[in-house]
């Protein structure tokens, strides 16, 4: 092959601007690594820009760029899940080798995309797709592949993250924090994504297919936002160690032989958690993320860092380019690590839990009238309910004649739980809605 690899960035953008800029800035580094000339031939974009190279060819008409003979790898970085996946599956075709940070896209129709990169010989890397700059899913492949995962969590959505922090730090109620994080530029116009964890879902879709082997199964990540968090939970949470985060979790679960209601399966969910103050998790704050895993032999790690923007989201890209260029060096033969880290006909049929059959602990906020006997009969039906207590907080009354009571309870499975809080619902002297949040000790 010839001593250049030749790049086309389809989409300039934020993360497109910032891929063009890294290697400009980086092109001697860049040849120094990987031994060639690496360079961008096109850019796809709407219109044109006098910051771009004269020499790098500009045009609107992306799926000629992707079918281009002087293309080598192809950057697709507009984003969406419609022009995005008619580029990139044109670009396969094609023969072209794909680096995406598409997350969504890779979520919903990945097992799609992998399969039709396999029967090509063409490969699709998305290192930017999970976590921005940090390296998880080349270490969820490559460093961790001795290793069985038990479970991850992880802080993978920094909006998210960013408002949690400032409602626990400075008492700031959701709403203040939502715009100042839009004003900022952390969140969109319409947050929904980020604040309903929608976003979060898609990777830990993409991380819990490398860390156990299955097919993407995003339609199964059980999703719930931050949109009713309340300061007055998050000061409760801290007054009982606990800290509040918006988590993604994938873990996987052995049946339980004295719990005829327990299953094995994969647990796929996203959701507001209390974790213990102590916790590296905890104590990772603003738009910052991090993912943990719990692997054997290692045990956990924890992995750090900017989770979005222009530089870190680029880093990764330019990752992918890397390994990408050692394939292509290889002349296709090169090393290449399969798409979900598993060797594809051996991926697992492994259930994914439905949301019932979850198990976690529970922070339970409940408002009752101050009446005797009230705190027994809550306790004797979430006993009857095979629910242990872990702890019982009472608050002085907001309301005359009425008292929050907050309950933690250690693991149980969630069909349990519904059941409990319904019952509790029904007694006459509960006034309102049982609110709860999920508890993990991480552990």
């Amino acid at each position: 092959m010839s001593n250049s690899i030749n790049l086309a960035v389809l989409g300039l953008g934020t993360v497109g601007t910032g891929v063009v800029s890294l290697i400009n800035d980086n092109l001697a580094e860049l040849k120094r690594r990987s031994g060639y000339d690496i360079r961008i031939t096109h850019v796809g974009t709407r219109r044109q820009r006098d910051d771009i190279d004269p020499s790098i060819q500009q045009s609107d008409d992306l799926m000629s760029i992707a079918a281009s003979a002087d293309v080598d790898i192809v950057i697709e970085v507009i984003g969406g899940t419609t022009v995005a996946k008619e580029l990139i599956l044109h670009a396969i075709k094609n023969g072209k080798h794909v680096v995406t940070a598409n997350k969504a896209l890779l979520a919903e129709h990945g097992n799609e995309i992998f399969a039709l990169a396999e029967a090509n010989n063409v490969h699709v890397a998305y290192e930017a797709a999970v976590a921005g700059g940090i390296p998880i899913i080349k270490v969820m492949r490559e460093a961790l592949a001795a290793n069985k995962v038990e479970w991850l969590a992880g802080i993978i959505n920094g909006t998210g993250n960013f408002i949690m922090s400032e409602m626990r730090d400075k008492g700031r109620p959701f709403a203040d924090v939502l715009a100042e994080a839009q004003a900022l530029g952390y969140a969109e116009a319409d947050p929904t994504f980020d604040v309903e964890g929608i976003d979060a879902a898609h990777k830990l879709a993409l991380l819990a297919s490398i860390a156990f082997g299955i097919p993407l199964q995003f339609d199964k990540v059980y999703c719930e936002g931050i949109t009713g968090i309340t300061l007055q939970d998050v000061d409760y949470a801290e007054e009982l160690g606990y800290r509040i985060k918006h988590l993604g979790f994938a873990v996987r679960r052995h049946q339980d032989a004295d719990d005829a209601n327990s299953a094995s399966g994969i647990e796929l969910r996203v959701h507001p958690t209390l974790i213990p103050q102590e916790a590296l998790l905890a104590n990772v704050n603003g738009v910052k993320n991090a993912v943990l895993v719990n692997s054997h032999p290692l045990g956990q790690t924890l992995y750090y860092g900017d989770g979005a923007g222009a530089g870190a989201t680029a880093s990764a890209v330019m990752a992918d380019v890397m390994d990408l260029v050692r394939v292509l060096s290889a002349n296709g033969h090169g090393h290449h690590v399969p798409h979900l880290a598993f060797v594809p006909a051996a991926l697992s049929d492994t259930p994914v839990l439905a949301a019932e059959q979850m198990v976690t602990g529970y922070y339970l906020r409940l408002h009752a009238l101050d009446t005797p006997g009230v705190l027994a009969d809550i306790t004797r039906i979430l006993s009857d309910a095979g629910i242990n207590i872990d702890a019982i907080l009472q608050k002085p009354a907001h309301k005359v004649g009425q008292v929050p009571v907050i309950i933690l309870t250690l693991p149980v499975v969630e069909s349990q739980m519904n059941l409990a809080i319904e019952k509790i619902e029904q007694l006459t002297a509960i006034t309102d809605k049982v609110v709860r949040i999920r508890l993990d000790e991480l552990a």
